[in-house]
């Protein structure tokens, strides 16, 4: 998972100008990076989850437009960062059809540089593998620093942005498909996708 081709680019806004079930999947291998403080922290997106906006009654935005949500209601490629439980921030990427709504869901990360940083944001000590670092949405945001009061409404299409997700050329060849996990409304719909990591 860690290996890095030679080319890189930033993913384009028409990457997550579809559906959100195909960004979502397509996200998978994608590289998100936060410049933090002068230090890059990077990570493989291994996990993520679709929400389709306005026919999807456990999506933000199936209510219509607020304050809280206008991000998923936007141009796509956006970051949309929110609390959940009053204790977790999580980080969603605007993507859309136009003239629609929805988001991804990004729930877990391979870490690839800045561990020590992720490792202290996180309150941990030691050596620590990628589920108990970055596996799961809070623990994400928490690792890379991000939140809601400085990281919401963020372009990462844009190359000066502090946060972005970039195309390195990795290719995830075996991707899991389930049910999304966490929310009580339309939990039947196959959302939340997952890679299949193989080991050496």
């Amino acid at each position: 998972m860690k290996t890095r081709p030679s080319s890189t680019q930033i993913v384009p806004r028409s990457f997550y100008a579809r559906s959100p079930k195909i960004v979502a999947r397509n996200l998978i291998g994608k590289v998100l990076i936060h410049d933090l403080n002068g230090e890059r922290l990077v990570g493989r997106i291994i996990e993520t989850e679709a929400y389709l906006g306005l026919a999807d009654p456990a999506s933000h935005a199936f209510r219509g437009e607020t304050p809280a949500n206008a991000v998923l209601f936007g141009p796509p490629g956006f970051t949309h960062v929110y609390l959940i439980y009053g204790i977790n921030d999580c980080l969603s990427i605007s993507s859309h059809l136009d003239g629609k709504a929805g988001g991804v869901l990004l729930r877990a990360l391979d870490p690839i540089a800045g561990l020590e940083t992720m490792t202290r944001l996180r309150g941990l000590s030691g050596t620590q593998n990628a589920t108990a670092l970055t596996g799961g949405p809070g623990k994400l945001c928490k690792a890379l620093g991000i939140n809601r009061m400085h990281h919401n409404n963020m372009d990462v299409t844009d190359s000066g942005s502090p946060v972005r997700i970039l195309d390195d050329g990795y290719r995830q060849n075996k991707i899991q498909t389930s049910i999304r996990i966490g929310i009580t409304k339309a939990t039947e719909k196959l959302l939340r996708f997952r890679a299949i990591i193989e080991k050496p």
